[in-house]
């Protein structure tokens, strides 16, 4: 293959994502110049590839979808990724994705070469992933579009409902989806209010991109993931903590309940003390009565009468 040739098929690769190049960032990533970048889009447009420019401090060059779109390129590394993925993906919590990723992960298993489908085969038989089919499922659209407006900083709209059950309808800019304790998060600037926000994904409807762009806003934390911690801890008066003595090795108990490090403290060789996140009474009893083992409640007051509750619901399921 000619340097131009791979050159162009590099380019094309990177036009995939779906956010806007400059084209000095474009130069800078295939070593080249301004100039050969402008050249080779126009090389790539007469091949048929809608490729799009816009004006600005802001803008770029970007793909854009058509009738005629190029095939799918990746390098091995992201094919493998995705593959990988794709096998686990059956027991993650997004609605509908496990049928999916089994067709998504046929096509893509039929066009790997012979050693990146060796690479995928090691991965898959050496690794196990832990099903999370008990927490709450989101719609995939909801996070493609959420993605999207990310990487493009472009508005949105949608409906949320708050746990409290109040509907209101919202104008954010997205800035980053974090995936914590089995849930969807995104970490947005709420326009409305004037100040950032955490929102559930699965309490989300009717995302609507806005077409408008506004520049990057600094996140007042070091990154997203440590800002839904921050507000996570001072979620409310919903939100509360647990701690429990749990009856068996600390490390089984980790494993099974798959919170945050520092969670689940050893006191013994059978038994360990599980000091949780902040989260609702109900998520928090789902958490314990999923453990297999015997446990004692300490905190809150409430874990322990919702238990109850559960149980008696369960004794009067199962009588004759």
């Amino acid at each position: 293959m000619s340097e131009t040739s791979a050159r162009l098929l590099h380019l094309l690769s990177l036009l995939q994502t779906p956010r806007e190049w400059p084209g000095s960032e474009l130069a800078e990533r295939l070593g080249v110049t301004s100039r050969t970048i402008r050249r080779d889009i126009e090389r790539l447009r007469e091949l048929g590839y809608p490729v799009h420019a816009t004006m600005g401090a802001v803008g770029g060059y970007r793909l854009a979808a058509g009738t005629a779109m190029p095939p799918l390129l990746l390098d091995d590394e992201e094919a493998v990724a995705i593959a990988v993925g794709l096998r686990s993906a059956a027991g993650h919590t997004v609605t509908g994705v496990e049928e999916a990723s089994v067709r998504a992960l046929a096509k893509l298993e039929q066009v790997l070469p012979a050693r990146l489908r060796r690479r995928v085969s090691t991965l898959g038989s050496a690794t196990v992933p832990m099903p999370t089919g008990d927490g709450p499922t989101v719609d995939p659209g909801q996070l493609t579009a959420l993605a999207a407006a990310i990487t493009n900083h472009e508005r949105v709209r949608f409906r949320y409902q708050a746990g409290a059950g109040e509907r209101t309808e919202r104008l954010v800019e997205p800035h980053r989806l974090v995936a914590a304790e089995r849930r969807w998060y995104l970490v947005a600037y709420d326009n409305d209010r004037e100040d950032w926000r955490i929102f559930r994904v699965d309490r989300l409807t009717e995302t609507f991109p806005t077409g408008v762009r506004a520049p990057a806003r600094e996140l007042p934390a070091p990154d997203a993931a440590a800002y839904l911690t921050q507000r996570l801890q001072g979620a409310g008066p919903t939100a509360q903590r647990a701690v429990a003595t749990v009856y068996a090795p600390a490390a089984e108990v980790a494993a099974r309940l798959g919170g945050r490090a520092g969670e689940v403290e050893p006191l013994d060789a059978r038994s360990c003390r599980w000091r949780s996140a902040p989260d609702s009474l109900e998520w928090l009893a789902m958490r314990l009565a999923a453990l297999g083992c015997d446990y004692t409640v300490h905190e809150p007051p409430g874990l322990a009468a919702y238990l109850r509750t559960m149980g008696d619901r369960a004794l009067r399921a199962t009588a004759d």
